[in-house]
Formats: C-alpha cells, structure tokens, sequence
C-alpha cells in the first residue's frame, strides 16, 4: 500500500488554464550560472608547454649565474682598463650562494651526536669511545657487549678498537 499523500495532485487552477510555473527553490539557489570572479574567462592551456625537471632547473639556473658572473667580471676589467686603478672593498663575484659549492668550511667546532639516541652528546664513554646524551644512556652503554659497542662504532665511522 502507499503512503499517504504519494498520489500525483495538479497544481494550479482547476479551470484547465495552465499558468506558468516559477523556477524551484534548487533553481533559485543552484550556483552553476553564477559568474565566478576567480576564473578568468580568457584562459586558454598552453598545449606546447611542458614540465621541465628540477635538475634540469638546477642546471640552467647555476649557468644563467655563471654568465651573469662573467658578465659582471668582463664589465669591472674593462673599467679597470680605463681607470688603471683596481677598487679596494669586497669583491662580489667570490660570494657563495646557496647553489655553490665553492662555499669555505665552517669555522664552527662539528657537532657531536649520541651514538645511541642521535640526540646532542656532550659526553664520551672513556672505555668504548661512545657518545652518550645523559645518565640514562650512560648506563645503557655500560651495559653493552663489546661486539655491540664496536657495531655503533662502525655505523658512526670509526675505527672500532675497544679497550
């Protein structure tokens, strides 16, 4: 059986003139024509652009400096040539960048990490050669095999020689 009410009624006048029916609510409130101002309508894709790799974006950024930095050098000797006097101050051209690798080593002192949490290590196990960070981790390593302090001793780089 139906529900009730679930039978089809005609709306409107019951005199069989038809009278046109407004939009419905859905219509009223539906965004699909709604102009969208964060679109711009003369887009068009650029089918002949394509992706470039990051090394190749490397590649071409390091060049377009290394010509800049030619450039640069040709300009200040052909100044030179003219003034035949050189400028005392900083020379730009041997500023490292970020992309260069002529960047001179720090004179900060390396950092020294526990060989066991991988946290700052201020302290060295005087029988193993271990970093350690704490007390805790002091005791653990007092408690290793010397098999096992030679195997974090390798995974650091060193020459395992235990005493």
């Amino acid at each position: 059986m139906p529900p009730k009410g679930s039978g089809k009624r005609k709306l409107g006048s019951t005199d069989g003139s038809a009278t046109p029916q407004g939009p419905t609510l859905a219509e009223q409130y539906s965004y699909l024509h709604a102009p969208r101002p964060f679109k711009n309508p003369n887009y068009s894709k650029n089918v002949n652009r394509r992706a470039r790799v990051l090394k190749n974006v490397l590649t071409q950024e390091r060049e377009r400096e290394r010509l800049e930095r030619d450039r640069r050098r040709q300009e200040k000797e052909e100044a030179m040539e003219v003034d035949e006097e050189a400028k005392d101050g900083v020379v730009e051209d041997d500023m490292p960048f970020y992309t260069s690798i002529e960047a001179p080593p720090s004179v900060l002192p390396q950092k020294r990490y526990c060989d066991i949490t991988g946290l700052e290590a201020p302290y060295t196990e005087p029988a193993t050669g271990l970093r350690y960070h704490d007390k805790s981790v002091y005791e653990l390593i007092k408690g290793l095999s010397v098999s096992a302090a030679k195997d974090y001793l390798a995974a650091r780089g060193v020459n395992p020689i235990v005493k």
